[in-house]
C-alpha cells in the first residue's frame, strides 16, 4: 500500500489535519491485506473518493483560512473508502483464486465458419448471459439470434437441449467442468439464422490492425488482442467492408505480388479513369478472355462490393493461368512489365492504345564520348520503370538514399586500358566516357529497388536489405541535363546501356527526335527549334517535383516472401496498408519503417527467413495541378460502367441470396439399398431447413433415380449410421415436420446419415423406436456345413437371452427350445450365449450386432462349446478369406510335369476333384497321391543320375539334398527329391519351351534399373509385374463348396477393417533366412491343424493375358504358407520348390512372400496372388541383389542379377555360382580372379569380402540383401582384413580439373602411409600432398567450384580412424592435391558458364547441389487465354 499511499494513509497531512484520537488503531483495523495486484486498485479509489459520481467533502476554513474538510465528513468518506477497498480486494483475491473454465465454441451455422472456433476462459461464476454476451461479442452476432448446446454431451444428457441463456446460473452451476474443455455448438435460433452484427458495431476487429501495415500476426503474437482463433475471420467480418472503406483482395495462393500492383493501379486515378473509359465490345471479344474487361470488373467491384476482400480469379484466369499459376511466386516489377505489355497488346487501335506510355514511359540517352576527338555516338531509350543499384558491384557499402542511387545511375564510367572504345572519327581505340542521360522523365514514375542480387562468394541469391531511404516529394530536376540536347549530331551507336538490360525499352531512334511523336509522355521536349527545346526543358525543369503514393513493400528473402501495398489516397491523402484481404490505416511513420536496414521492424517473416521487411518499388506522381486528375463520381462514369456496376451489384445481391439459402440448407449423406440391382448407393441429399420430411422423401427419391424401381409411396427416409450399419429410428407421424428441426438444425457435419429405406407394395414398414439395436441374425445348418445370409431384426439391450430367442423363433420360424445363439463380439470373438437370464446389454450388445443360430436335435448341442461342430464351424467361417491366384503361362515342360500329376485322375481336364474339402495339406488327397506316385520314381531316377554327374563345387546342392531325409509322405517325397534336382527340370524348362525366355515378369531390380530378365528360373522374379498380367475381380458372391458362398464368408468381416489393414512386405527373417518347409520330424506344419482349402477355376477379365489361367481360392488364412504352397502343387504342375508365391499390392506391385512358417493372416478378402517358375529358397538361403561397382562411370551403380547365397557358403563358392549367370544374363565373361565382392550400403562401396570369407559367420547376410560386384584392372590387392582399400582422386586447381579414382590399399591406417601411396601414384612430392575426405554419398561429388576451399583440406592427424576423417572401413573417399598448386583465376564469364556446366552434372548425377534454389516458372501472360502463346516474346 506504500506505493499508493505514501506517507502512511493521511494523504491530507498536507493539509495540516490533525489527527484525532484512536486513529491509528482505525487504521490498523482497516488496513487491507497487501495483494499483488494492488496497482489495479488506483483508479478504482479515486473513482471511490474522488469519481464523478461521488460528492466532495464538506469543506471548512482552517485557522490559516484554508478550505479543509470537516472532521466527521472526512472520517466518514475514508471509511467509505477502505469499504471499497476491502470490496475490491475480496473481488480481486477471489477471482485469482477462483476455478477458470475453459469454452471451446464452434459455430455450426455455416459451412464456411464450422471450422472456426471461439476460445474462452472465463471464471467458473460468469452467469450464463455473460456468456452469451461475450460469444455474440466474438463471431459478430446479435445477442440472443443464437442458441448454444453441448458439443460433447459429456456435461448433460441431452446434448440437443440449449442451454438457458436468461437462467441466473453461473457456468459451474450449469455444468461446465472447470479445468477441462467444455465443447458447445453455436445454433440456429427457432430455425432462423443468427442475425450479423451492424457493420458499425462488428467492425472492432479492424481498429486493432490500424497500425498494423505488414502481414497480420499469427495466433499468439503481439498484436492479437482477442483469443478468436482465426484473425478477423469471423462470419461477419467475411462479409463486412473494412472501416476504411476500401475492399481488399483475396490470396489465392502465392498471389500477394499481383494483389499489391492492382490495388496500386486503382489507386491511381488516371490510370482508373482511363480504364472506365474503355468500352467492351462482346461481339468482338470473350469477356472471359480480356484483360482490360476483368480489370474494369475488379476494379467496379472494388469500388461498390460490401465485402471485406473479392477474388482476383478472374483476373488470373483472363491471362491465361490455371490454378497451378496461383502457387507460383513472382516479382511484382516483372509483373508490371508483362501486363503493361498484354494492356498495350489488347488495346491496339483505341483511344488507350498509347495510355501506358503517356503515364509511365521515359526516356534516356545511352551515349559513349570519345575523350580525344569529342565525337558522341548516341541512342535513345525509353523505359517504364529505373532500376536502382541497393549497393554497387563490390562494395560493402550501401547508398544511403534513392537520390544518391539517382546519381550513381547517371555517373559515367571511362573506358580505357582494356576497355577502350573504337572511335569512328579517330579510327582507333581512344579513352571514352559512357554513361546515360535522362531526356524527359514520365508523369508515374516508378523506381524498382534492386533488393535481389547473386553472390558470386557463396553462389546463392541473396536479398540486400540495407536502408535505403526515400523522400515523400523527390525532386526530379537535378537528374536532367539540358545541354545535352546541343549534342552533335552523329551516328546512332550499336551498344546500348548493358546495364539497364532488361529494364529499358530499346527504341532505336534517328539522331533528330524532334521529330518523333508528339505524343505527351509527361515531360516531353517536343519543340522543333534546339532553342526551344532547351527553353522548354528548362523550364520543365522547374517543375519536376514528385509526390509518393505507393510503396510495394517485400517481406522475406530471395527465396519466397510476402508482398504488400503502402498506398496514399489522394482523395483524402491518409495512407493505407492494402495486405492482400486486410486494409488498414497507417502513417507517415510507419512508411519510414520499409526503409530496410537492423533499425525498424524486420516483419513477419523474418524468423523465418532471416530477412527484413522494405521497399521493393515506389511510384511517384508529378504534382502538377493542370494534370493530377480526381477518381471519376458515379454521375461522371461513361454509361457501359453505370451498367456493368448495377450487373456487379445484381450479381453480389443474388449471390448474397445464394449464400443465405445455403445456410439455410442441410446437407447430410444420403444411403438406399437399390430393390432390383441389390447394391447400396450412396449420395449427398440437400434440403432447406424449411422443407419438410415429406417433400425430402420425393427428393430423394429423385436423386436415388427409383421412378422405375419402386413407387414413391413405398420409400420413406429412416436415421441411419452407416459406419455400424444401424438403423437409429424411423419419423412415423413426422411427416410434414420441417427437416431443420428433425435433424437438429443446419449443420456441416452431422453424426448420423439417412437411408431411403423401400418396401415391397405387399409389405408394411416396420417402426424402428430409439433405443433399440439391430442384430444381425444368420442360420447356420450343420448338414450342409452352410451359414446363410442375415435376417435383420430389432431388440431391446433390456431384453433377455430367452426372450431374444423368442424374438428370434418368431422371425426364423424355427424352435426356441433348442435354439444355441452365438455372438460374435468382435473378430474371431465367438460367446455362446447359454445364461437365459441375463441381458443383452450384459452379453455386450450394441448397435449394431450380428449373431449365429443353429435349431436342430442333432448330439452337437450336448458336446462342450468349443469342441462343437458348430463352433469349428463358425471358427472356419470367421477365418475363411477368397483370394485369386494367377497361375503361371503353360509350357511344353510343365504341360508335361502336369500330366505326370493329372495321370492317375483319369479326368486331365477336370483339377479340381483332387482337392475339394482337406483336413490337412496332405489329410485326404489320395488322388492326388496316385496322381504323383509315378512321377515320384522318375524324379528319384534323375536325382541318382545327378548325383553321379554332380559338381563338387556346389556346397548348395548337397545343403538341399540332407535337407529333406527320412520323408514319410509321398507328396513330400516328390518335393525332396525335385528339390535336389532343380537346376535340371529348370533346364528341362528352358530346353523344352525357348520361346518361354521373353515371356517372364519383370523383377522389382528390373524396375529400378530398367533391366529385364530372360531366364524362367532366375532365383527371383519379384515386383512389378506388368499391370496387363492383373484383373479386377468380379466381386458378385460366388457359390463355395458346402453351401459356403463369398457372401457368407466376407460378411463378418466390414470391408473397412479390411482397407484399414497396413499391408507389410513378405521377407525373410534378417538374422535366419527363410523358413523350411518342414519341421524337425518331416511332417509338414500343416497337418497339426484343422484347415479349410477350397478352390474352383475362375474367369478373369480381359485383358489379363491369354493362355493364363486363374484360380479363386477360399483358405483358412491360419494356413502356413508352406501348405498353402502344397495345396496348390497340382494346379501349378511342379512341386512346390519350384514356384515362388508372389502377393500383388496396389498398382500392381508386386512381392514375393518366402516366410514359409507363416500363416496367411495378414492377406484380405480379394488379394491377388500370382504363381512364378523359379526355385524357391530353402532353410539358410538368402536371395541376394548383385549391383556392379562402375568407380570413374557417371552412374556408378548399375544392377546386374539376383542371386542366391547360403548360409556357410564362402564367397569364393558364391562367385563360381555367379560365373555363369554373369556370363548368360549379363554378358560378362569373367574369371574368378578378375572380379571381387564387397559390401553396398545404399550406394556406397564398402568391405571388400575375400574369397576365404564365410557367409553367417565372417559375413552378416540378410534377406534382400544387396552387393556390389567389382571388376578388378588386375590382381587382387586385398589379402587380408587389417589392409585399408581407399578410392583417391587427384584435384588439379590449375587445370580446375578431377582425375578419375583410383583405389589405394593400405597396410595401416596411417596418415603417413596414405601420403606416401598418393605421391606415389601421382609424382608430386611428399611434403607437397594435401588431401581431404569426401562428403556424402559415393561419389562424393561437389563443384570444382568449391572443392578447393570447401573441403577440410590436411587435417591435422595421424591415424585415420579418428575425428574428423573416421575412415575405418574401405571404399572412403579421398580427394588429394598439390600445394604449390596455384588455382586458376577465372573471369567473370568464365566463373559463370562452369558453374552452369557444374549445376547440370551435379543434377544429373543426383548429388548435392551447393546452389539450388526454387525452380522459377516464367511469368506470362496469354493474351488468347491459352498457353500457347508467349507475350513476352513479343
Amino acid at each position: 500500500m506504500a506505493a499508493i499511499f505514501p506517507n502512511d494513509w493521511r494523504w491530507w497531512r498536507g493539509r495540516a489535519l490533525p489527527s484525532p484520537a484512536g486513529a491509528a488503531a482505525a487504521e490498523e483495523e482497516d488496513e487491507p491485506r497487501a495483494s499483488p495486484r494492488l496497482p489495479l486498485l488506483t483508479t478504482t479509489l479515486s473513482s471511490a473518493c474522488c469519481g464523478p459520481s461521488a460528492a466532495p467533502p464538506a469543506m471548512v476554513p482552517s485557522e490559516e483560512n484554508q478550505l479543509v474538510p470537516k472532521e466527521d465528513m472526512f472520517w466518514s468518506c475514508r471509511q467509505s473508502i477502505f469499504a471499497e477497498m476491502k470490496k475490491k480486494f475480496s473481488q480481486v483475491e477471489s477471482a485469482a483464486e477462483e476455478p477458470r473454465v475453459l469454452c471451446i465454441i464452434q459455430d455450426t451455422t455455416n459451412s464456411k465458419t464450422v471450422n472456426e472456433r471461439v476460445t474462452l476462459n472465463l471464471p467458473a461464476s460468469t452467469p450464463l448471459k455473460r456468456l452469451f454476451e461475450d460469444v455474440a461479442s466474438k463471431v459478430g452476432y446479435v445477442n440472443g439470434t443464437f442458441d448454444l448446446v453441448w458439443g460433447n454431451g459429456d456435461n448433460v444428457t441431452d446434448t440437443q437441449t440449449p442451454i438457458d441463456q436468461n437462467s441466473d446460473k453461473t457456468i459451474l452451476d450449469a455444468g461446465f467442468e472447470p479445468g477441462k474443455k467444455n465443447f458447445l455448438h453455436l445454433t440456429d435460433k427457432d430455425g432462423e439464422q443468427p442475425h450479423i452484427m451492424p457493420e458499425e458495431s462488428g467492425t472492432t476487429d479492424d481498429s486493432a490492425q490500424d497500425r498494423l501495415i505488414g502481414p497480420l500476426p499469427r495466433e499468439g503474437s503481439v498484436g492479437c488482442t482477442n483469443d478468436y482463433v482465426s484473425q478477423s475471420y469471423s462470419y461477419s467480418s467475411v462479409l463486412s467492408k473494412s472501416e476504411t472503406g476500401y475492399v481488399g483482395l483475396v490470396n489465392q495462393a502465392m498471389t500477394c505480388y499481383l494483389n499489391s500492383l492492382l490495388q496500386t493501379l486503382f489507386m491511381t486515378p488516371e490510370f482508373r479513369n482511363a480504364l472506365y473509359k474503355w468500352e467492351f465490345e462482346e461481339s468482338e471479344e470473350d469477356p472471359v478472355t480480356s484483360i482490360p474487361y476483368q480489370l474494369q470488373r475488379l476494379f467496379v467491384l472494388l469500388q461498390t462490393s460490401k465485402k471485406r476482400a473479392i477474388e482476383t480469379t478472374d483476373v488470373t484466369r483472363s491471362f491465361g493461368w490455371d490454378s497451378s499459376e496461383a502457387w507460383q511466386q513472382h516479382d511484382v516489377q516483372e509483373l508490371c512489365r508483362v501486363m503493361f505489355d498484354a494492356l498495350e497488346q489488347k488495346w491496339k487501335q483505341t483511344e488507350q492504345a498509347d495510355l501506358i506510355n503517356q503515364l509511365y514511359q521515359g526516356k534516356l540517352k545511352d551515349y559513349v564520348r570519345c575523350l580525344e576527338c569529342g565525337y558522341e555516338g548516341w541512342r535513345i531509350d525509353t523505359y517504364l520503370d529505373i532500376p536502382l543499384v541497393i549497393r554497387p558491384y563490390g562494395s560493402n557499402q550501401a547508398f544511403a538514399s534513392v537520390e544518391e542511387a539517382l546519381h550513381a545511375f547517371i555517373q559515367p564510367e571511362i573506358l580505357d586500358g582494356p576497355n577502350q572504345y573504337f572511335c569512328e572519327r579517330c579510327k582507333k581505340k581512344c579513352d571514352a566516357r559512357k554513361g546515360l542521360r535522362f531526356l524527359h522523365f514520365p508523369y508515374l514514375l516508378t523506381l524498382q529497388l534492386k533488393r535481389f542480387d547473386f553472390d558470386y562468394t557463396t553462389m546463392h541469391r541473396i536479398k540486400l536489405n540495407d536502408r535505403m531511404t526515400f523522400p515523400e516529394e523527390l525532386d526530379m530536376s537535378v537528374f536532367i541535363d539540358v545541354e545535352d540536347e546541343k549534342s552533335p549530331q552523329t551516328e546512332s551507336c550499336t551498344d546500348s546501356g548493358a546495364e539497364n538490360e532488361g529494364s529499358c525499352h530499346s527504341d532505336q531512334m534517328s539522331n533528330d527526335f524532334s521529330n518523333d511523336d508528339g505524343v505527351d509522355e509527361g515531360i516531353c521536349l517536343e519543340s522543333n527549334s534546339a532553342a526551344e527545346r532547351i527553353s522548354k526543358a528548362g523550364s520543365e525543369k522547374s517543375s519536376l517535383l514528385y509526390e509518393l503514393f505507393s510503396v510495394m513493400v517485400h517481406s522475406g528473402s530471395a527465396a519466397g516472401g510476402h508482398y504488400y501495398a503502402c498506398i496514399k489516397s489522394f482523395s483524402d491523402d491518409q495512407w493505407y496498408s492494402f495486405n492482400d484481404q486486410h486494409v488498414s490505416k497507417i502513417t507517415q511513420e510507419d512508411i519510414k519503417k520499409t526503409y530496410g536496414g537492423s533499425s525498424g521492424s524486420r516483419g513477419y517473416y523474418s524468423s523465418a527467413f532471416a530477412s527484413s521487411t522494405n521497399a521493393y518499388m515506389l511510384i511517384y506522381r508529378l504534382k502538377d495541378p493542370t494534370r493530377n486528375a480526381k477518381f471519376l463520381e458515379a454521375h461522371e462514369y461513361p454509361e457501359h460502367i453505370k451498367q456493368l456496376v448495377q450487373k456487379e451489384r445484381e450479381l453480389e445481391e443474388q449471390e448474397k441470396r445464394q449464400r443465405e439459402i445455403e445456410r439455410n440448407t442441410c446437407k447430410i449423406k444420403l444411403f438406399c439399398m437399390h430393390p432390383t440391382k441389390q447394391i447400396m448407393m450412396e449420395n449427398k441429399l440437400e434440403v432447406h431447413k424449411d422443407r419438410t420430411l415429406k417433400e425430402a422423401v420425393e427428393i430423394a427419391y429423385k436423386l436415388m433415380d427409383l421412378e422405375e424401381a419402386v413407387p414413391l409411396d413405398c420409400c420413406r427416409l429412416v436415421k441411419y449410421d452407416e459406419f455400424h450399419d444401424y438403423l437409429e429410428r424411423s419419423y412415423e407421424g413426422e411427416e410434414d415436420t420441417p427437416m431443420g428441426l428433425l435433424l437438429g438444425g443446419v449443420k456441416s457435419t452431422y453424426m448420423f446419415d439417412l437411408l431411403l429405406e423401400t418396401r415391397r407394395p405387399d409389405q408394411v414398414f416396420q417402426c424402428y423406436k430409439p433405443g433399440e439395436v439391430m442384430v444381425k441374425v444368420h442360420v447356420v445348418d450343420l448338414k450342409t456345413e452352410s451359414v446363410a445370409p442375415p435376417i435383420s431384426i430389432r431388440a431391446y439391450l433390456n431384453q433377455t437371452v430367452s426372450e431374444f430367442k423368442q424374438l428370434i423363433s418368431k422371425a426364423t420360424h424355427l424352435p426356441a427350445e433348442t435354439m444355441r445363439v452365438v455372438l460374435e463380439r468382435c473378430y474371431n470373438d465367438l460367446r455362446l450365449l447359454n445364461v437365459s437370464s441375463k441381458t443383452l446389454k450384459a452379453e455386450g450388445f450394441f448397435r449394431s450386432n450380428k449373431v449365429f443360430i443353429e435349431s436342430s436335435e442333432s448330439l452337437d448341442r450336448h458336446v462342450a462349446y468349443t469342441d462343437s461342430h458348430l463352433w469349428k464351424l463358425l471358427d472356419r467361417h470367421a477365418n475363411t478369406i477368397r483370394l485369386y491366384v494367377s497361375l503361371p503361362e503353360q509350357s511344353p515342360g510343365s504341360q508335361f510335369r502336369r500330366a505326370v500329376y493329372q495321370k492317375s485322375s483319369g479326368d486331365s481336364g477336370n483339377l479340381d476333384e483332387g482337392c475339394e474339402r482337406v483336413k490337412g495339406p496332405v489329410g485326404n488327397m489320395k488322388s492326388v497321391e496316385a496322381i504323383l506316385e509315378e512321377s515320384t520314381e522318375k524324379l528319384k531316377s534323375l536325382s541318382l543320375q545327378q548325383q553321379q554327374e554332380g559338381d563338387n563345387g556346389d556346397s548348395s546342392k548337397s545343403t538341399e539334398a540332407s535337407d529333406f531325409e527320412n520323408i514319410e509322405s509321398p507328396l513330400n517325397e516328390i518335393d525332396s527329391s525335385t528339390s535336389a534336382e532343380n537346376r535340371e527340370l529348370e533346364n528341362q524348362i528352358q530346353i523344352s519351351d525357348p520361346e518361354n525366355l521373353q515371356s517372364e515378369e519383370r523383377s522389382d531390380s528390373d524396375v529400378n534399373n530398367d533391366r529385364s530378365t530372360s531366364s524362367v528360373d532366375s532365383d527371383i522374379l519379384s515386383s512389378s509385374h506388368s499391370s496387363d498380367t492383373l484383373c479386377n475381380v468380379d466381386n458378385a458372391p460366388l457359390p463355395l463348396a458346402n453351401g459356403l458362398d463369398s457372401h457368407s464368408i466376407t460378411s463378418s468381416r466390414r470391408s473397412k477393417a479390411n482397407q484399414g489393414k497396413k499391408e507389410t512386405w513378405d521377407t525373410a527373417e534378417e538374422d535366419s533366412g527363410t523358413d523350411s518347409e518342414y519341421d524337425e520330424s518331416g511332417k509338414s506344419r500343416g497337418e497339426a491343424q484343422y484347415m479349410y482349402f477350397k478352390s474352383e477355376p475362375y474367369a478373369a477379365d480381359e485383358g489379363s493375358g491369354e493362355g493364363q489361367k486363374w484360380l479363386m481360392v477360399h483358405v483358412d488364412k491360419r494356413i502356413t504358407l508352406s501348405a498353402f504352397k502344397q495345396h496348390l502343387e497340382p494346379f501349378v504342375g511342379v512341386p512346390s520348390s519350384h514356384f515362388k508365391v508372389f502377393r500383388v499390392y496396389a498398382s500392381n506391385q508386386e512381392f514375393e512372400s518366402v516366410r514359409l512358417n507363416e500363416t496367411l493372416s495378414s492377406f484380405s478378402d480379394d488379394n491377388k496372388i500370382t504363381i512364378r517358375l523359379g526355385r524357391a529358397l530353402k532353410k539358410g538361403e538368402y536371395r541376394v541383389k548383385v549391383y556392379q561397382l562402375l568407380v570413374n562411370e557417371p552412374e556408378p551403380c548399375k544392377f546386374l542379377l539376383d542371386a542366391v547365397f547360403a548360409k556357410g557358403m564362402t564367397v569364393r563358392q558364391s562367385k563360381e555360382e555367379l560365373l555363369p549367370q554373369l556370363r548368360e544374363q549379363c554378358g560378362l565373361d569373367l574369371t574368378i580372379d578378375r572380379f571381387r565382392l564387397r559390401k553396398k550400403t545404399w550406394k556406397n562401396p564398402g568391405t571388400v569380402f575375400l574369397d576365404y570369407h564365410i557367409y553367417e559367420e565372417d559375413i552378416n547376410i540378410s534377406s534382400n540383401w544387396e552387393v556390389f560386384l567389382e571388376i578388378l584392372d588386375g590382381v587382387e590387392k586385398m589379402k587380408s582384413m587389417s589392409q585399408l582399400a581407399v578410392l583417391s582422386r587427384r584435384w588439379r586447381p590449375s587445370e580446375m580439373k578431377l582425375d578419375s579414382f583410383q583405389e589405394v590399399v593400405l597396410e595401416s591406417s596411417s596418415v603417413e602411409e596414405l601420403k606416401e601411396k598418393l605421391s606415389e601414384i601421382s609424382g608430386i612430392p611428399l611434403e607437397n600432398i594435401e588431401f581431404a575426405k569426401g562428403r556424402g554419398t559415393f561419389p562424393c561429388d561437389i563443384s570444382i567450384l568449391e572443392i578447393h576451399q570447401d573441403l577440410d583440406w590436411n587435417p591435422k592427424v595421424s591415424t585415420l580412424n579418428v575425428w574428423p576423417l573416421y575412415i575405418c572401413d574401405d571404399g572412403a573417399v579421398i580427394f588429394y592435391r598439390d600445394k604449390t598448386e596455384e588455382l586458376m583465376e577465372l573471369t567473370d564469364e568464365q566463373r559463370n558458364e562452369l558453374m552452369k556446366k557444374e549445376s547440370s552434372r551435379l543434377q544429373k548425377t543426383g548429388h548435392r547441389v551447393t546452389y539450388s534454389p526454387r525452380k522459377e516458372k516464367a511469368l506470362k501472360i496469354y493474351l488468347d487465354g491459352a498457353p500457347n502463346k508467349d507475350l513476352t516474346q513479343d
